[in-house]
């Protein structure tokens, strides 16, 4: 990992940033919309009573090293930019666990931390893609996803395990849990480019995710144009599986977040926050029904998004059917 700038970066330090600035309007209706699952709050008094703050800390952090300036200290400096860079409300326990899975987490309830999976270190060879995964991280945090996001992995594992003390209403909460967290990514990645300050590299960091190739091994434009054809293309067939190979998903499709990533930075909200043009943790709150308009319209988007898909491919298969009969 080494930084590709031989100057040092000139970094706007976004000062008293609210995290509604970066927090996609689906990311809340999916949020409002877990709330009202019947037995949401059920299940999650039953989970954290078996378990509580404690446990949960140990759980995550027994096989990890805690980042500071005599353990990682690049790490540990690329780290202190991004929480200087969000202005975060205060310095959140970082670790480093071995493992080959290029990710990291942020979890706890109410003292949350964050996991960065050494393999991120050995692939990332850039330090502003180091700086969007963690900036990435500390957005979870300063939105305050990592309770839901906690719950979420607990739930995965008893379920995996066939737990039965939570029950069949843990199911639905879980479903629940899932549609919002890939929300909540959307969301995230927004705070991780404003980390970095750099847009380039936190597509290429979505590309590394996708497929750990290295930088000479891969190409960013393709990777676009890949997700551009996996948005726009494929039969009725192909539309039905894009929601079923998601519905188990905790995060949404690499190629697809790079997408988003990049409508969000063309469509001029990078710049503007840039600029100093954002919501300040001082500042009043938007009104809720302007707030809840917006994630609406961000659903009612998505949906009329996924008709059109299925509309066109439904086209082209009876386009297709028609000329065969013509053939014959």
């Amino acid at each position: 990992m080494a930084d590709t700038t031989d100057t040092p970066r000139a970094r706007r330090l976004l000062r008293d940033i609210d995290p509604s600035t970066w927090e996609h309007p689906a990311d809340r209706a999916a949020l409002q919309a877990l709330r009202k699952v019947p037995a949401f709050d059920e299940v999650l008094r039953k989970v954290f009573g078996l378990f509580g703050e404690r446990p949960i800390r140990l759980a995550f952090q027994a096989n990890a090293v805690r980042v500071g300036e005599r353990q990682f200290p690049a790490i540990h400096r690329l780290y202190s930019d991004v929480l200087e860079t969000l202005d975060a409300p205060e310095r959140y326990p970082l670790f480093i666990s071995q493992t080959p899975i290029v990710n990291a987490g942020a979890y706890g309830m109410d003292r949350p931390f964050i996991i960065l999976n050494s393999g991120s270190i050995r692939l990332l060879d850039d330090d502003n893609e180091v700086r969007f995964l963690l900036g990435h991280e500390v957005g979870h945090i300063m939105s305050g996803h990592v309770l839901y996001r906690t719950m979420t992995v607990i739930l995965i594992q008893l379920a995996a395990l066939g737990f039965p003390a939570i029950g069949i209403a843990a199911r639905a909460v879980l479903v629940a849990l899932l549609e919002w967290g890939r929300k909540a990514e959307l969301s995230a990645d927004r705070a991780g480019v404003l980390a970095a300050q750099d847009p380039e590299a936190a597509m290429r960091t979505m590309m590394k995710l996708a497929g750990g190739g290295t930088s000479e091994e891969t190409d960013l434009s393709e990777f676009l144009a890949q997700a551009d054809e996996y948005r726009k293309g494929g039969d009725i067939v192909d539309a039905v599986f894009r929601v079923l190979n998601l519905m188990a998903a905790t995060h949404p499709f690499h190629v697809l977040r790079a997408a988003e990533l990049r409508d969000w930075v063309e469509q001029g909200e990078y710049d503007r926050v840039l600029r100093g043009e954002y919501r300040r943790r001082t500042d009043e709150p938007p009104p809720w029904r302007e707030d809840l308009a917006a994630a609406a319209r961000a659903y009612a988007e998505e949906a009329g998004s996924l008709f059109e898909q299925f509309s066109d491919a439904a086209r082209r298969v009876r386009e297709a059917v028609l000329e065969g009969f013509k053939k014959v």
